[in-house]
């Protein structure tokens, strides 16, 4: 099992976005020096949600400054970007960082970032699946052009080359699809590119995601298991009212603040969670709560998922000191004991 920390650089009332961003990079030194797997980086525009708004170029920060860490975006919004663009840094993160970088890509929101990087709402709505074939296309081929209804160029070489890294496989970074639909379920398996499922879900709805993938996968000849990864929510204390209690002091006004500053780019309805119901149900669903419960939810989800890989946002007190403490028993008394 490989346990890896999902850093969102949230905005907590009363916190300046520099110390957003300051705790995150703590958050991932901290996570190599505890001995965690990995950290996945979130990408957010114009919210206080999280203040990341280049997960790769974050990613690239935290390369340079870690050695052993994987180092993920989770995820790289493509309708906000062109995937030949991301695929070049993709490519060069992947050659100088050793193989340490993992490129996570999802489709986002409806959210005004498609009106502000002039992608419009047709690229979040149907715009994605041509977008990750040619990302991959530029990852796998040594030339690469495009004829397809939102991308059309001319063929051109693609440098760097993933393939050219000196200690590597002859692979590109390994990808990863955000899946939070069936349809999304299905585009990642007819690709055969692992899952990245988020905290809201339970273990019951990533079981049938997982078996959705394997359906789907199989069908389209790829292998039925991929090394998918569940995101979810960590807070370690003595006692698990003491866990619970940090977080319902923190997220809910956290998650008021980030949520309602989305704003739609056509102007329609949205519904945003209950703030308090929404902490509430992530601490009822998570590693939440004691060292050996917090082993306890990780292994009753992978053996009910079959899924291995985790990625646990540790920074939900919205505090540095109590956001390394966090990572550090996370490292020290869940991991041994989930082998």
């Amino acid at each position: 099992m490989r346990v890896g920390a999902f850093v969102l650089a949230a905005q907590f009332p009363g916190q300046g976005q520099g110390e957003a961003l300051h705790r995150a990079v703590r958050t991932a030194e901290a996570a190599e020096e505890a001995g965690l797997d990995a950290v996945w980086l979130a990408e957010h525009h114009f919210v206080p949600y999280g203040v990341c708004p280049s997960a790769v170029t974050l990613a690239a920060l935290l390369l340079g400054r870690t050695r052993r860490l994987r180092v993920g975006t989770a995820v790289s919004v493509l309708p906000s970007t062109h995937p030949v663009a991301l695929g070049e840094q993709a490519a060069l993160l992947h050659l100088t960082a050793g193989g340490r970088f993992t490129l996570g890509v999802g489709r986002g929101g409806p959210w005004v970032d498609l009106e502000v990087f002039g992608g419009g709402l047709d690229a979040y709505e149907n715009g994605f699946p041509e977008a990750l074939d040619l990302l991959r296309r530029w990852l796998a081929q040594p030339r690469v052009s495009a004829d397809g209804e939102r991308y059309g160029f001319r063929e051109v070489a693609v440098v760097p080359r993933p393939s050219e890294a000196l200690d590597g496989d002859g692979s590109g970074p390994e990808v990863i699809v955000a899946c939070t639909s069936p349809a999304s379920v299905r585009l990642a398996a007819e690709r055969g590119l692992p899952m990245l499922l988020g905290m809201h879900c339970g273990d019951e709805e990533k079981a049938e995601m997982v078996a959705l993938y394997r359906r789907t996968a199989a069908a389209a000849g790829h292998p039925p298991h991929a090394p998918h990864v569940s995101a979810g929510v960590c807070q370690l204390a003595d006692r698990t009212v003491d866990a619970r209690e940090t977080l319902m002091k923190s997220m809910p006004g956290w998650l008021k603040q980030g949520l309602d500053a989305h704003v739609t780019v056509d102007g329609r309805l949205r519904t945003m969670r209950d703030p308090v119901a929404y902490t509430e149900l992530l601490c009822d669903l998570h590693p939440v709560g004691t060292p050996r419960l917090a082993a306890d939810r990780l292994a009753a989800t992978s053996e009910r998922t079959g899924i291995t890989r985790f990625a646990l946002l540790t920074e939900g007190s919205g505090d540095l000191a109590a956001t390394e403490e966090n990572v550090r028993r996370l490292g020290a008394e869940v991991l041994p004991r989930l082998g």
